[in-house]
């Protein structure tokens, strides 16, 4: 499976997040603790914010580890809001419109898991898809799918009700199809302004995802720690240090929101549309 990041808070370099924690996001693409799959080789991409209406991204299907050119940029890119995939694939060839993150507007989503037996509904899946957003649609992945069906689900206006009603009808369409438990994920979301995350599946028993309960969990990211803000939080499949008290994992079913510098959680339940 994949690991991801997402980071709000105090400006920082892509590269402090990226590569110089001690179990950084590039440290899991090779040796990944919490994962089924010890390697996340099969491409990778960074999706950030700053003074644009929309955000940037940069994807590409080397590994993470391998990459001289995502080395390069996350040294020179600067920004307060952005979230960084490492890809082991389950469904889709490795090809970067497979990469995440996915975007669309001002949205970004990434997304750790599958859709089991996704072969037999994808169909189905792909033709509930708005007609207005079908065309937007560039991989073959499960992931990006989801994306497009919580946008057409309402997302856009309601981050929480957009992805239940997107969850529910995959384990609609998924039961329709004899699949008993077809929804696997946690996901990392932006609109630009605050981050969302999910960790839910339907067997209740979810990928790995946790917060940083406080700055401290963050201050080894930057030469400048006396400069981060309390209001600073990462989002990790993984933690990023060996601090235990530092994360604090995401509970089964809940939906994640970090806006004004806060955390909140909510239960989440899949809505049948």
């Amino acid at each position: 499976m994949c690991r991801w990041i997402a980071y709000s808070g105090t400006p920082i370099y892509l590269h402090e997040a990226l590569f110089e924690p001690e179990h950084s996001l590039i440290v899991q693409s090779l040796r990944a603790k919490s994962s089924e799959t010890t390697t996340n080789g099969d491409g990778f991409g960074i999706g950030w914010y700053n003074d644009r209406e929309f955000p940037g991204v940069f994807k590409d299907v080397r590994p993470a580890w391998n990459d001289g050119n995502l080395l390069a940029l996350s040294q020179q890119i600067k920004a307060s809001l952005f979230l960084a995939h490492i890809r082991a694939a389950t469904v889709g060839s490795v090809q970067r419109s497979n990469c995440h993150p996915f975007r669309h507007e001002n949205w970004l989503f990434v997304h750790n898991g599958a859709i089991e037996g996704y072969e037999r509904i994808r169909r189905d899946l792909m033709f509930a898809v708005a007609p207005e957003l079908f065309n937007a649609v560039e991989g073959t992945t499960d992931s990006e799918i989801m994306f497009y069906l919580a946008l057409t689900f309402g997302m856009a206006s309601d981050v929480a009700s957009g992805i239940a009603r997107m969850a529910g009808f995959v384990e609609m369409i998924g039961e329709e199809h004899g699949i008993e438990q077809p929804l696997q994920m946690s996901l990392g979301i932006s609109d630009g302004e605050n981050l969302y995350a999910v960790r839910y599946s339907s067997a209740r028993e979810s990928r790995s995802l946790f917060h940083s309960t406080d700055v401290e969990a963050l201050q080894d990211l930057t030469p400048e720690a006396d400069r981060v803000s309390p209001k600073t939080y990462a989002i990790v499949s993984e933690p990023l240090t060996s601090l235990a008290d530092a994360w604090q994992e995401v509970p089964e079913s809940s939906f994640v929101t970090i806006a004004n510098g806060k955390v909140h959680h909510e239960y989440f339940e899949p809505r049948r549309p």
